[in-house]
């Protein structure tokens, strides 16, 4: 996380196109906090956001007692019946102070402002297309302004969708120059969050970092267990009785990032790696859109290889 990180109020830009459900009924501001625990510290933040004239629509914290940490998220109405609205850019320069004082570590966002996302996937396009099926029926808070694929096939949904596509063909000796044309569409796109829907490429460690816990990607196991690109043939052949799918940011390690969301299946020995792949493509959809979902709504904290997701 950038400590002070404010997103301002933007116009957002919907294609004529799209027609959208509205995902929030109002604008909202979302106070994202991780600290050394200590106490007072709701009271503190509450206090404060009362004096500025925040009315709370939710409020949620929580404790790491072994690493003694504080975890806290805050989302409040920044619009208001009488039409004053709500202050950011004070409320900021109020809280930074306080911020220092506890050692925190913080975000303060406006959901005026809606992220933009661009999709990464190869030829399986069920992640993609779920993704791309909910934006338009408004389930995800966000814009989609670039879809990139080291395959031809997804042009087609890029079209239907209307979203602008990019080809970018991969091979080991290409790879570096790729990644920098890759890196510069996301700049010119003013990307927020890269979602990896199955995109079979293993990014490399410069191109993680220019987007550190901005890197969401699926896999088709219940990690740690199946890493790699097999991983329904290595379950079928060791003979388990669940499978899974997982989300997590990306890091550096291939596979090893903070993991946001998990769910799975229980097979039998009835089932081949075929069956696997159809009941995991399931799950794969279930876990990558839960996932973008609350990064979207602003609900996870990220802290060493965990996350805090709040409900």
């Amino acid at each position: 996380m950038i400590a002070g990180w404010v997103f301002l109020v933007e116009d957002s830009y919907l294609p004529d196109s799209r027609v959208t459900l509205d995902v929030s009924m109002r604008d909202t501001a979302v106070l994202l906090i991780d600290c050394p625990d200590q106490r007072g510290l709701v009271a503190r933040v509450s206090g404060l956001l009362y004096e500025h004239g925040a009315n709370i629509l939710h409020a949620d914290q929580h404790v790491d007692h072994e690493q003694r940490l504080f975890f806290m998220r805050v989302e409040w109405a920044v619009d208001s019946e009488a039409g004053t609205g709500f202050d950011l850019e004070r409320f900021n320069a109020a809280f930074a102070p306080l911020a220092a004082e506890l050692s925190m570590r913080w975000t303060l966002t406006s959901s005026a402002r809606r992220p933009r996302m661009a999709l990464f996937c190869s030829h399986y396009l069920h992640c993609a297309a779920d993704l791309l099926y909910r934006w338009q029926a408004g389930e995800l808070a966000c814009e989609i302004p670039l879809i990139v694929s080291n395959h031809n096939e997804v042009e087609k949904l890029a079209v239907f969708y209307g979203v602008p596509f990019a080809y970018t063909p991969v091979t080991a000796t290409t790879r570096a120059e790729v990644e920098r044309q890759q890196l510069e569409l996301l700049r010119q796109n003013k990307i927020d969050l890269v979602v990896l829907a199955r995109y079979m490429q293993i990014l490399s460690g410069d191109f993680v970092s220019q987007y550190p816990n901005g890197i969401i990607n699926v896999h088709h196991s219940f990690l740690p267990a199946f890493t790699g690109a097999r991983p329904y043939h290595a379950a079928h052949a060791r003979g388990v009785k669940l499978i899974g799918a997982t989300s997590h940011y990306v890091t550096k390690v291939l596979d090893d990032g903070p993991i946001i969301e998990q769910d799975v299946a229980r097979i039998s020995h009835r089932d081949q790696v075929e069956d696997l792949v159809a009941r995991g493509r399931d799950l794969e959809r279930i876990v990558l859109s839960r996932a973008v979902r609350w990064h979207m709504d602003r609900r996870i904290l990220c802290y060493g290889n965990k996350t805090v997701v709040f409900d």
